[in-house]
């Protein structure tokens, strides 16, 4: 039997990567007849134009969602493309619709930039505050042009594998699949894909240990993604809300970059120079201060009862299938959206913020989140009251961990469309 070669081409960006691959590792231990053969491409800068050689052996491409102007290539070639979103269904259909109010209707955007007013979107069952649109979109200049026209280009795939399952963001998936009326191709809620936990690197032994001291579902875990960082004057906040809270606590806490400049965060020599005088010495008991976490290796693990989260989409699928409910403080990208999604739509999450930008311009600092409004949802998060069987966003997120679970076995929503996604692709390429 021909083989056919799936060529899977991912942002740069290390979250993207990951989910590329473990997506690709879930394809081939589903294709149980050796069907399909995936190359996983990372980009770097050009030096080597001689490609064709490559190119003939390929059968179709899979593209991450920032990556949809390879579709021009592949049409050259006659190779059908799909397209990889990492993020969730609500997520595409939010930018599926921007675009299509931006190019089909002439909609200028800019007019929602500090507004109050509240807008309908088909992904959502309820009306979505404009202050919740990423602020790129919304600020002048070419960038809501450039990004939006990617979601343009999707209708000219084949079809968009999501990293979500059906059962989480069942509204989202038919809003986006109803009966002609959407724009966008085929959808195959194939989630959730996680990370592989890997050894945790350096100090995770150590974190380790510290949780196996602590009673079960007692910590709240705090961790803010790749660029998750403070001002001093938010991260005393933040300490005094958790010294109030007197919920056992691990905080991963970074330094910030310069102003600015997008810049990854970098470790603190010493946490007594950013935290509260004292602040260390009266939590030594209850809670911890580190550096770089290993996330999913924390949230795995039976102490950590809550999070404290920027609301990415890999923190929220991980904090999902490990029943650990989250606190919401989004900070870039579409994390206002994902925040609101949780709260607001689902139920399954505790509210400290839903607008909170960071300006990495520096230019607009963010209003500072107080302490009081920290410490009373990190009271809600670890409360004994919501119990997991209960209506409660503990309860909502614990029968959604089961659901994750069954989704990908045999038989499951996520199974059966990972199933179909294989089939589809050996067709298109049995079809060049």
């Amino acid at each position: 039997m021909k083989e056919t070669e799936l060529v899977f081409i991912p942002s740069p960006g290390l979250s993207h990567v990951i989910s590329t691959v473990e997506s690709a590792m879930l394809l081939l231990d589903l294709d149980n007849h050796r069907r399909l053969s995936v190359t996983v491409l990372i980009m770097k800068l050009p030096n080597d134009t001689s490609v064709a050689n490559y190119v003939e052996k390929i059968s179709e491409t899979t593209l991450d969602m920032f990556c949809t102007k390879f579709a021009d290539i592949a049409d050259e070639f006659g190779i059908p493309s799909y397209v990889f979103f990492t993020s969730g269904a609500c997520g595409l259909g939010f930018f599926c619709h921007l675009a299509s109010l931006k190019f089909e209707q002439g909609e200028d955007l800019t007019q929602y930039k500090d507004s109050d007013t509240e807008l309908s979107f088909p992904c959502l069952s309820v009306p979505l505050p404009a202050k919740v649109l990423p602020a790129a979109l919304v600020e002048e200049g070419p960038m809501a042009d450039v990004f939006l026209n990617r979601f343009r280009r999707l209708k000219d795939t084949k079809g968009i594998m999501v990293n979500t399952f059906y059962e989480l963001e069942s509204y989202a998936v038919d809003s986006l699949q109803s009966d002609g009326k959407s724009q966008t191709p085929r959808i195959y809620p194939v989630g959730p894909i996680l990370t592989s936990t890997g050894d945790g690197g350096a100090g995770a032994e150590e974190i380790k240990n510290w949780l196996d001291e602590q009673p079960e579902k007692s910590v709240v875990f705090l961790c803010f993604g790749t660029f998750g960082s403070f001002e001093e004057s938010q991260i005393r906040e933040i300490a005094t809300a958790l010294e109030k809270s007197g919920a056992r606590f691990l905080w991963s806490l970074r330094k910030t970059g310069a102003k600015g400049s997008i810049q990854f965060p970098t470790e603190y020599e010493s946490f007594e120079e950013i935290l509260p005088e004292g602040f260390t010495e009266r939590t030594k008991g209850i809670g911890r201060v580190i550096g770089w976490a290993p996330q999913v290796a924390v949230l795995s693990h039976p102490a950590v009862g809550g999070f404290v989260s920027h609301c990415g989409w890999n923190s929220i699928l991980e904090s999902v299938s490990f029943g650990v409910p989250i606190a919401t403080f989004p900070m870039y990208a579409e994390q206002q959206l994902n925040a609101f999604q949780l709260v607001k739509e689902l139920g399954m999450a505790e509210e400290i913020s839903i607008d909170y930008k960071i300006d990495f311009k520096g230019d607009s600092p963010p209003e500072i989140v107080g302490a009081p409004e920290m410490e009373a949802a990190i009271r809600r998060l670890m409360a004994a009251e919501e119990e997991e069987g209960g209506g409660g966003v503990r309860g909502k997120v614990k029968e959604m961990q089961n659901k994750s679970r069954l989704a990908l076995l045999e038989g499951g929503s996520s199974y059966k469309a990972l199933s179909l996604f294989i089939e589809d692709v050996i067709t298109n390429a049995n079809a060049i």
